[in-house]
């Protein structure tokens, strides 16, 4: 849990854990939200650090301060539903909030999550793996401690003032009613997004994937996070067919494509079907989808066939009815989903066709997600320079793609030169720059993105994250020292980063679809677009030198002693 975690402070209900990721060797972390991170809080703890292995599986019972290893082998082979659920009634405690991995953690996929209640979920980086090689089945928490608030009342009166200054923002309005699949419509018209692999940029054929379509089908409201006024997420339930019945949380805007446009699906209750055995079987939704579109397009090419499939077809007009088998043999590391369950850079090895590599999209061994970036260069850079690999969670700035005026851009990145213009390289460096240290410090202090400068200029920012952390801990940190905060994260992941799998510039590239192909479709300022190499580089170098580091992205020595990173014991780094 984060410093403001279970606090007055708004949606201060994200959990963090952090592993070496088994698919980039370098920075493993993950966040989720819910009630876990809170809950924990309550049972008298912020951080938990587990080392070694258990000799059979176990999980940690954590009651007001104590906590317990209990066996767990009647719980290994269950999925994240029934866990969840056993414990609970184990525990005799319908309160009790519980962090588990289901069958693909306990297989070793290595992009199993961690999962908490019916849709959240610690992705990415294959932490929930980790878990798995521990034999750690799960954290149980439940607490009734007080969490403390420095001065009460003075936080009280300020979380109200945050949540007015979130809810009144437009976006936060929109959130509210559609989740993050509001920007769907958008994105596809423009053309920013991937179908069929890396193929298409726009589903010229979309009335069937919008949200209105799930609103009017499967819909039946919404819910929150802790301590969040938003609520982003949806309730949904499947009301007729074979699928009746069936209900969960969410989707989310990754969830329509990653489930849907990536494997040329556009049926409702196939994406909804995949996303609940995905939660089920605890995997990431976005490294499946990346590498099965990958499997799909070779086997099109005529790279893999059906001996190297284990007799699967796939035929991207076949995807719908193929996605539940194969995520289930993903889970399960059964048949073609063994080798689809090592992500990219292993999948790749194993297979030994190195013609198929052209096709695979994946930064630093971590599988791209739903965007094509072709066409923005801010959003381009933060994927290929993200610690975790590719990824938009630590760095995007959305608001980028909002054609802002420039003084607002320059307002909300801390001066220019700034362009409204999102195909431009202009001041995209610095975007990412400042956009890192704003998600490591809101990392840190367990609230939600949602809340910050990712998706408006009008949310809290320093100054807020300041005066809360006063009011909550009684410890003062001025806007600056925690800017300084975030790039002392940054810096430190970079250099775990270099040490752990040498990864530096060689590194912090695109796949090279992005410099040979250009965009097939969308708007005009779209459509033919592809990344310049030349520019790119020199965004690539301006960003270096926002952060002090040398020509090859190594941190220099002049920057540890800024950053005071030169002293025990991160000069282990």
């Amino acid at each position: 849990a984060g410093l403001l975690g279970g606090s007055m402070a708004p949606a201060a209900a994200r959990c963090h854990s952090g592993a070496k990721s088994p698919l980039t060797h370098g920075v493993g972390s993950c966040n989720m939200g819910g009630f876990f991170a809170p809950e924990l809080t309550f049972a008298g703890f912020h951080h938990l650090l587990f080392t070694g292995k258990a000799d059979r599986p176990v999980y940690l019972w954590i009651r007001n301060g104590e906590l317990e290893l209990r066996d767990a082998q009647h719980l290994w082979g269950k999925d994240a539903f029934d866990t969840q659920a056993l414990i609970r009634e184990e525990l005799g405690d319908e309160e009790t909030q519980v962090a588990c991995i289901g069958p693909a953690g306990e297989n070793l996929v290595l992009y199993a999550n961690i999962r908490t209640g019916l849709k959240n979920s610690g992705g990415r980086s294959g932490v929930g793996c980790i878990w798995g090689s521990k034999n750690l089945k799960a954290i149980a928490a439940r607490g009734t401690m007080e969490v403390g608030n420095r001065f009460p009342v003075e936080a009280l009166e300020y979380a109200y003032k945050w949540q007015k200054q979130v809810t009144d923002t437009k976006l936060a309005q929109a959130l509210g009613y559609d989740g993050t699949m509001m920007i769907w419509n958008v994105t596809n018209t423009t053309g920013l997004l991937r179908y069929r692999n890396f193929q298409f940029n726009k589903l010229e054929d979309w009335e069937d994937l919008t949200i209105e379509r799930f609103h009017e089908q499967y819909h039946e409201g919404v819910t929150a996070c802790f301590g969040c006024p938003v609520h982003c997420r949806h309730k949904w339930r499947i009301k007729s067919g074979p699928l009746a019945g069936l209900y969960g949380e969410g989707p989310e805007y990754n969830t329509q494509m990653c489930m849907g446009g990536v494997l040329n699906i556009t049926n409702w209750e196939t994406i909804l079907h995949g996303q609940y055995l995905v939660d089920k079987y605890g995997f990431d939704m976005a490294e499946f989808a990346n590498i099965a579109a990958w499997a799909f397009e070779i086997y099109e090419k005529g790279i893999i066939d059906e001996k190297d499939t284990g007799g699967l077809k796939l035929e991207w007009s076949n995807a719908d009815e193929l996605l539940p088998g194969l995520l289930e043999l993903v889970a399960h590391r059964k048949g073609f989903g063994d080798l689809l369950a090592d992500g990219p850079i292993k999948a790749l090895e194993r297979l030994g066709k190195p013609e198929a590599e052209y096709y695979l999209l994946h930064i630093k061994g971590l599988g791209n997600m739903i965007s094509d970036e072709r066409a923005t260069p801010a959003f381009a850079l933060g994927i290929a320079t993200s610690t975790r690999g590719c990824d938009h969670l630590r760095s995007r700035p959305a608001i980028d793609v909002y054609h802002l005026p420039e003084k607002v851009l320059e307002d909300a990145f801390d001066g220019g030169p700034m362009s409204s213009d999102f195909t431009s390289y202009v001041g995209k460096a610095k975007e990412i720059w400042v956009m890192e240290r704003v998600y490591a410090v809101v990392d840190s202090l367990g609230t939600c993105k949602f809340h910050t400068l990712f998706f408006s200029p009008h949310m809290p920012g320093w100054e807020e994250w300041s005066k809360m952390i006063y009011y909550v801990t009684g410890m003062e940190f001025s806007p600056e020292e925690l800017r300084d905060v975030g790039e002392r994260i940054y810096t430190l992941e970079r250099m775990f980063n270099y040490r752990e799998a040498g990864l530096d510039r060689k590194d912090d590239s695109l796949p090279e679809r992005y410099f040979a192909e250009a965009v097939p479709g969308g708007l005009p300022v779209v459509k033919g677009t592809k990344m310049s190499r030349e520019k790119f580089e020199k965004m690539l170098d301006e960003y270096y030198d926002f952060h002090g580091w040398d020509k090859d992205g190594r941190v220099t020595q002049e920057t540890l002693e800024k950053l005071s990173l030169d002293k025990e014991p991160s000069h282990l780094l």
